[in-house]
């Protein structure tokens, strides 16, 4: 692979030119193409094992947990009774194993579009792929916009862990899919869906800000740190279908719900804390 040079892996993305990050490697465990991108999982020295999915890393074993908990439990700490929960996409597990631990979540669905990240994970990445082990959890290989079609009204949290939108995610960015993402929600529903960082693609977050907005009511931008992704930070569309302020935990995750759930970045003030943003982000997300 090209990205691969004397040991190192060196991601770049259109989405951030003129910059990159390596990591240094140990091991190419696994070197495919599938259906819909190239997918690679690395043993790393200081990362441990890390999915890279089209030559951009999706997630490592260092810092996972950050990104997975806060996709996760925002949304669902933003919904008073969490009982049915929808995930697109999100196939190394993570978000499934979250899911798991919330305490009012009693079944989950999830519809990933690639089974090779879903086969990759189980082989490489046991300490995400214990997810889909959860008994709450049905999973299913096909196309979230399908599925989303067919059942409508049916869940209360809805959560898109997606890839960049660029190559087989570019559309889980689009209008139509947060029109989607409405019909299938229960009134009074929650969406979290991944969008980027501020600091290399401000304006693409702002659009696709903007795509939510025609379709729900109360929209937000919440922001959590993964040292492995482009500048150290990446940020989350969390929505509401009534007027309930998603920045606003219903459910109090304190002290004692960390350690039994073995969170280890969220819990109810991180929460609050995500939604506060600096000015200059302020300023184009909301003014």
């Amino acid at each position: 692979m090209d990205q691969i040079r004397n040991g190192w892996f060196s991601e770049i993305n259109e989405l951030w030119p003129g910059q990159c990050l390596s990591l240094q490697v140990e091991e190419v465990l696994l070197n495919e193409k599938s259906d819909f991108q190239d997918v690679l999982v690395l043993q790393t020295k200081h990362h441990g094992r890390a999915l890279i999915l089209d030559g951009i890393i999706q997630c490592t074993e260092h810092d996972e947990f950050s990104y997975q908990e806060m996709i996760s439990f925002l949304p669902l700490c933003a919904h008073p009774a969490p009982s049915r929960v929808l995930i697109v996409g999100g196939g190394d597990g993570g978000v499934a194993r979250e899911c798991h631990k919330h305490p009012l979540v009693e079944h989950v669905v999830q519809v990933e579009i690639d089974s090779k990240v879903v086969d990759a994970s189980r082989r490489f990445l046991p300490f995400m792929a214990q997810g889909f082990d959860s008994d709450k959890l049905t999973l299913t290989i096909g196309d979230g916009f399908k599925y989303m079609e067919e059942h409508k009204n049916e869940f209360d949290v809805i959560i898109t862990d997606s890839s960049d939108p660029i190559g087989p995610a570019v559309n889980l960015f689009t209008e139509s899919y947060f029109r989607l993402l409405k019909g299938a929600l229960k009134r009074g529903g929650v969406i979290c869906s991944q969008n980027g960082t501020v600091w290399t693609e401000l304006d693409k977050v702002k659009e696709t800000l903007d795509h939510c907005r025609k379709h729900f009511p109360v929209v937000k931008y919440a922001v959590t740190s993964v040292p492995t992704y482009p500048s150290g930070q990446i940020g989350f569309i969390v929505a509401a279908a009534g007027k309930a302020d998603p920045a606003v935990p219903k459910f109090r995750v304190g002290e004692a719900e960390v350690e039994e759930m073995g969170l280890r970045y969220y819990n109810g003030e991180v929460h609050s804390a995500a939604f506060v943003l600096p000015n200059f982000v302020k300023k184009v997300l909301y003014d």
